[in-house]
């Protein structure tokens, strides 16, 4: 697909690479980057202030460790997160009103930080480190047990795709639960990733090796093929209407016979996509 004039047939077929990618590779903020002669920037999340005092205390042992917060609660931790951006996050499992699983089912707006998850209980602990965290501490932390999760998060901290894959999976614990909520959707915006929402991403769009993901405001990365995409969210609002695309029908606002072969979607953000014919049938039932 190639870009032509204003009204043309080529400029509705835009690539999604095209039209937003490059404006959005400039426009990364870069300023909360982590100081390198403080690679590891933690958030302490623990409704307990002995608790939240003592690993404070023993992470300050560290030449390479900065403690920029603390929270005492779910609600303030993601307040924390999004405010501060820190590239770890010490969470405790347990805590009222909002518990770690729900801290991090609420992450977003950020780049994603590495999370080693605080517990007294061991069987939670082992359960969410499974699930993704990069490693788990037991309560009371011991000092070699506390060194040896440093060094795990030193080594995984330079691979962000890691990092906001680990993520999340751990959050897909929180979706499989009853009542919880739908999976989250890794993107790359310049050298940062990101946990997306599903209802606020539009298209999945793929160009030879590289797949977008559309939302109303960015053109982010994906980190998995379409296939794979396709099969993690399944059972939802998405629908392959192309062997390049992928759609939330959620977000399509027409549909338009282009020919007896093509047909076009447009998406609520005035995006245009090609419907093949053989999945145009499919397509078309959905939205009735």
């Amino acid at each position: 697909m190639s870009a032509g004039s204003a009204n043309s047939p080529a400029h509705r077929l835009e690539s999604p690479g095209q039209r937003f990618l490059s404006d959005e590779l400039q426009a990364v903020d870069h300023n909360w980057r982590k100081d390198m002669s403080v690679p590891l920037r933690a958030l302490i999340v623990d409704d307990e202030p002995v608790a939240r005092k003592v690993l404070r205390e023993e992470l300050e042992l560290f030449p390479d460790v900065l403690v920029v917060g603390e929270a005492a609660g779910g609600r303030d931790a993601v307040a924390q997160i999004n405010l501060l951006k820190p590239n770890l996050v010490f969470l405790d499992l347990q805590m009222p009103a909002m518990g770690g699983f729900e801290v991090i089912a609420n992450l977003h707006g950020g780049p994603v930080p590495a999370i080693i998850i605080v517990t007294a209980f061991d069987q939670h602990a082992i359960e969410a480190f499974e699930a993704g965290a990069i490693d788990y501490l037991l309560k009371p932390i011991g000092e070699a047990r506390l060194e040896k999760a440093i060094e795990r998060a030193r080594s995984v901290l330079g691979k962000g795709a890691t990092v906001a894959e680990n993520a999340a999976r751990l959050y897909d614990t929180v979706a499989a639960s009853p009542g919880g909520a739908r999976r989250k959707i890794v993107g790359k915006l310049g050298d940062e990733y990101y946990l997306l929402d599903q209802n606020e991403v539009l298209a999945f769009h793929a160009e030879g090796e590289i797949v977008y993901i559309i939302t109303t405001k960015h053109c982010y990365t994906a980190t998995q093929s379409l296939r794979a995409i396709e099969e993690r969210l399944r059972d939802s609002p998405f629908r392959r209407v192309h062997r390049n695309s992928v759609v939330n029908v959620n977000h399509v606002r027409k549909m338009s016979a282009l020919s007896s072969q093509r047909w076009l979607l447009t998406l609520s953000n005035s995006q245009e996509l090609i419907v093949s014919k053989r999945m145009a049938r499919s397509v078309r039932e959905l939205l009735h």
